[in-house]
């Protein structure tokens, strides 16, 4: 008889937030350090868009729901430990960014210009991203954890596929967004409208 490695209960202590949050920040940096590398190395194109729009999916996924799968979230304590996951990653990624990637320029001169100049406008924009994804993502973990253990893989699937689905829709319809923002903002909305359908049939 076997029985199963995966945790049965939240894990919101301060050890697994801090090494899980670092895991998330450290992912995000690989994640941003790839997509400028796309961006710069490969020629413009449908084929840069889409291999961009499926790394900001990867991305997404990691920053969203990774967190709730680390706390094993199952209930508001295991909710509120992966939005604390999600906030440390966002710190973890800052740090990353100011030491890495800002002196070696990664970003073009118009997204400070956003800023007036300033590199610091979108930090804080960023750790309310960050932390609302966790915790939509914790949500979404929580609901489909109550109906059966599930795996990274199964609460990913239909975020990412609606998220395909309305950013396809959008191009179709001729939004001038490039196609990887597009793409994170429809992930963001699939994500947090399946986390409020499914806590209020889990309810």
């Amino acid at each position: 008889m076997t029985t199963s490695a995966v945790p049965t209960a939240d894990r919101s202590d301060f050890r697994n937030i801090l090494a899980s949050g670092t895991l998330v920040g450290v992912i995000t940096g690989i994640g941003v350090v790839a997509f400028v590398a796309m961006s710069r190395l490969l020629p413009a194109g449908a084929a840069r868009d889409v291999l961009e729009s499926v790394l900001v999916l990867v991305g997404f996924v990691a920053v969203s729901l990774l967190p709730g799968q680390r706390a094993v979230s199952r209930t508001a304590e295991g909710v509120a430990g992966a939005a604390a996951i999600g906030l440390w990653g966002t710190v973890v990624f800052m740090a990353i960014d100011i030491v890495l990637l800002r002196p070696f320029k990664a970003y073009p001169w118009t997204w400070d210009a956003i800023g007036g100049g300033s590199s610091w406008w979108y930090l804080p924009i960023w750790w309310m991203l960050g932390t609302f994804l966790a915790w939509m993502g914790g949500l979404l973990t929580a609901a489909r954890n109550a109906r059966g253990a599930a795996t990274l893989a199964q609460v990913a699937l239909p975020v990412v596929v609606g998220a395909v689905v309305l950013s396809a829709a959008g191009k179709v319809l001729g939004c001038p967004v490039p196609l990887a923002a597009l793409t994170g903002a429809a992930y963001t909305v699939t994500l947090a409208a399946l986390a409020v359908l499914f806590n209020a049939r889990k309810a």
